[in-house]
């Protein structure tokens, strides 16, 4: 929803001052110059990216769109979560959680948390560092060290559709101009016709250069952004897991190591101490009755 407010704010106020202060609407109607600057967008997108980079770049634009679902309830049942899986473990051994990682689909301690199971990325990462963490055969320090180099590369990978988009972006402006330049071409080789007519085609060309930055910094660029933006916070939920599991592995108690996963929260959708205590504390009564 933002995104298309966003994107009428710019068209009315770049086309509305335009019309108001006295310009004709007809001379921005030049679909030939649209379809040159997007089309040598396009061509120059798919010269430059992979298949793998143009089937992340689509994966990517629902993302940007939707927004990502990661919301202060969200990660509130994933702190609680990993508050009751670290406190199992706490008291009763690493070993009494290998059941429920090893068939998470059919534990009733993931059972409670349907958000949290239905993002395949963040079980996995949760899972597989459990599972480190029962072989016993890895330091603290040596995991963190592994859970940063997996967040790098996730955040890589999810980046990739960020710089296809900021490139294309980047070059609007150029082929624009270079719509310009063919328009002027086309309007010196007209330099025997009226003057009417020859300020008709050089004000054509000049639409090249008006649309190519139009669409650079007023639809491409933005969206780029935005997608930086949903990549961003996609990521934090791995840098709360992270720090929750290597506190506890530092020793501190399940009630604690989540408490430091809320610190590395975004303020926006961070749970207040409180909040979180009493999520944590029905979480708590709801696995005693387990």
């Amino acid at each position: 929803m933002l995104i298309a407010i966003g994107y009428i704010v710019v068209l009315l106020s770049v086309v509305g001052s335009f019309a108001f202060g006295g310009g004709h609407l007809g001379a921005l109607y030049q679909p030939l110059e649209f379809v040159l600057i997007a089309g040598a967008g396009v061509g120059a997108f798919v010269a430059g990216n992979s298949k793998k980079s143009m089937a992340s770049v689509r994966k990517a634009i629902p993302m940007a769109l939707k927004g990502v679902t990661y919301s202060k309830d969200v990660y509130m049942d994933l702190m609680s979560l990993l508050y009751v899986v670290l406190n199992k473990a706490r008291r009763e051994g690493l070993m009494s959680i290998e059941s429920h990682i090893e068939d998470a689909a059919s534990s009733p301690i993931f059972a409670d948390y349907p958000k949290i199971v239905g993002d395949a990325n963040l079980m996995e990462f949760i899972t597989d560092y459990l599972r480190i963490m029962i072989s016993g055969n890895m330091s603290a320090f040596e995991i963190e060290t592994l859970m940063d180099e997996e967040i790098e590369t996730f955040r890589h990978e999810r980046e990739v559709p960020v710089h296809a988009l900021q490139n294309v972006a980047d070059g609007m402006p150029a082929f624009g101009i270079v719509a310009a330049v063919m328009g002027v071409i086309k309007a010196l080789a007209a330099v025997d016709q009226p003057p009417a007519i020859l300020g008709e085609l050089i004000a054509h060309a000049m639409v090249g250069t008006f649309l190519g930055i139009l669409l650079a910094y007023g639809f491409i660029g933005p969206f780029a952004s935005r997608v930086e933006r949903c990549v961003s916070e996609t990521v934090k939920v791995f840098e709360c897991v992270k720090v929750t599991l290597l506190a506890s592995m530092n020793g501190y108690p399940p009630q604690l190591a989540v408490e430091f996963g809320r610190k590395v929260l975004f303020a926006a959708v961070r749970p207040s101490f409180t909040e979180l205590e009493e999520h944590v504390r029905q979480a708590k009564a709801a696995g005693g009755k387990a």
